[in-house]
């Protein structure tokens, strides 16, 4: 099959792009707003795009409380959703009221950041404190405003649980990194293959 996805003329029940690119990472990011209610939501739109510098970026569709308070003081959390979090995860995603907290709403005890004022998921095994180097509203290519807001932070500090460090290396699989894939799909990784660049 083909389809153009602006005319969205695929035929299908559900548009089927986010089943292709797949899995992607999912960005667990906490806000602090300006009245100090602590913010959680998760992104699949979300990924590391540079090393040095060190950024993070997350797209959201709609002006949501998480693009709001993270452009109002400059900062946010990526916190690692993992497989068992998934239930937390899923939760964190409901709309409730800007002054509800999602960390009272899914039970998750905070922990506090080093770098950064918006705290940090206690039971994920991996944090990323980040400072907002970026944020715009993306355009169409004929340059229509398109409900998409993306974030970019630097990441200024990183938190990982030691008990996954095994040799010197971060150990993804035992992690079980949660990933989201098309419709209601969620996968983790817990099995990985070693393929070293050729010379």
């Amino acid at each position: 099959m083909f389809y153009e996805p602006a005319r969205r003329n695929h035929g299908l029940p559900h548009d089927p792009l986010k089943a292709i690119v797949a899995p992607r990472p999912i960005g667990w990011i906490s806000t602090l707003s300006e009245d100090g209610v602590a913010n959680l939501a998760p992104y699949s739109f979300f990924n590391l795009v540079s090393e040095h510098p060190t950024i993070v970026m997350f797209s959201s569709a709609g002006l949501k409380d998480t693009v709001r308070n993270a452009r109002a003081s400059g900062q946010f959390v990526c916190n690692l959703a993992t497989l068992a979090l998934v239930e937390q995860v899923n939760l964190t995603s409901k709309a409730i009221a800007p002054d509800e907290s999602e960390f009272d709403l899914a039970d998750l005890a905070r922990a506090p950041s080093r770098m950064v004022k918006p705290p940090r998921v206690a039971a994920a095994p991996c944090a990323l404190e980040c400072v907002v180097t970026e944020s715009y509203d993306l355009k169409d290519r004929h340059g229509a405003p398109s409900g998409r807001h993306v974030t970019f932070g630097e990441v200024v500090g990183v938190h990982i649980d030691d008990a996954f460090i095994e040799g010197g290396l971060v150990r993804t699989d035992k992690l079980q990194a949660l990933t989201r894939c098309g419709y209601f799909d969620y996968a983790w990784v817990d099995t990985l293959i070693s393929v070293p660049r050729p010379e």
